[in-house]
């Protein structure tokens, strides 16, 4: 961490990149206040949770300001473009589709290095054994109703790629249902047969086998998808623009999360107990086989990996999620790099 303001302050006093696409605003919030927007309650923003819980953004001379539950990742990085909020939480997915129109996305933390969306399908699903191979296992989709988040969101992301490996297209060969982020409309629409699977982010695929709704089928956090393996996933992101009034707080935000990340590593009983504040309606059952995932998947440091970076690059242009996306070194800012 030390010299991170120094670095940080003398990258944002670099000349401003042109930004393609809409106009954009920069930060509607006072001096010391961030206002932080996230998807959902998913467990990539357990550490923002974590962080604000034990006071360490008011150590850092932070107010944290709104933090709303935007439900998408496209509705984060419109907040991100009007200026509402300050830094978006989202995923990668986000950050890549955000870049498309502003060539001043940054990258900021990372909160977690695995691929944290699950497939999950009920008890009667007519598929092959949960021991069959990835192949089998895509193919079984094939021609089903799967419910994700939403459009270009990294749960539609999995689906898409699954499909695609097995030279598939999941616009044509399956009905996709927008479901939002809601975990009870998630779990419902499963339970009822409104769906065939869920492509969803974590705790949901917990939450089913706890509930006995449904089992995981497909987890590339468990190492069943192995070009996935270690990808940057979760992430805070933002603006040049928004970086460059914010620097500071940018600065104290990074310090916070990275004693939060210290603390979910540190003292799992601790962690477990915040776990349950978070995810407070969620069965204890749940989150007890949630802790061992999260521990392996959420990184030690906010600090950005290059090989990390690109395994999620390469996965996204690989399965045509996106057409191009930014190098490591142009949207990840230096005093951000591990």
């Amino acid at each position: 961490m030390t010299g991170r303001r120094t670095i940080l302050k003398g990258l944002l006093a670099a000349p401003a990149l042109l930004v393609a696409g809409c106009a954009q605003r920069t930060s509607t919030t006072p001096a010391g206040v961030l206002n932080v927007g996230q998807i959902s309650n998913s467990v990539a923003f357990f550490p923002l949770f974590v962080a604000e819980t034990r006071g360490y953004f008011t150590d850092e001379g932070l107010t944290l300001g709104d933090r709303p539950r935007l439900g998408t990742g496209a509705k984060v990085a419109a907040a991100l473009k009007s200026g509402s909020i300050d830094v978006g939480a989202g995923v990668i997915t986000d950050a890549f589709n955000l870049a498309k129109i502003d060539d001043g996305t940054r990258v900021v933390s990372s909160l977690v290095a695995e691929y944290y969306v699950d497939i999950v399908v009920p008890p009667s699903f007519d598929g092959p054994d949960d021991d069959a191979s990835l192949d089998k296992k895509a193919k079984a989709l094939v021609g089903r109703t799967i419910g994700i988040t939403g459009p270009a969101s990294g749960t539609e992301a999995l689906v898409k790629y699954l499909f695609g490996s097995v030279g598939r297209d999941a616009a044509t060969d399956a009905t996709l249902v927008n479901l939002g982020a809601a975990v009870s409309a998630a779990v419902g629409a499963l339970k009822a047969g409104r769906v065939d699977a869920l492509a969803f982010f974590q705790p949901i695929a917990q939450i089913a086998e706890a509930t006995g709704v449904g089992r995981t089928y497909i987890s590339p956090a468990r190492g069943d998808v192995p070009s996935l393996r270690g990808a940057l996933h979760g992430v805070t992101f933002s603006t040049r623009k928004l970086l460059d009034r914010k620097k500071d707080e940018i600065v104290g935000f990074q310090r916070a999360m990275t004693r939060a990340l210290t603390d979910i590593h540190g003292d799992p009983t601790q962690a477990r107990d915040l776990l349950g504040r978070y995810l407070k309606e969620t069965d204890p059952k749940a989150l007890d086989a949630l802790m061992p995932i999260l521990t392996k998947e959420i990184p030690a440091s906010p600090d950005l990996d290059e090989r990390a970076y690109r395994t999620a690059l390469r996965f996204h242009l690989d399965s045509g999620l996106v057409r191009e996306a930014p190098a490591y070194a142009d949207v990840i800012p230096e005093a951000f790099r591990s």
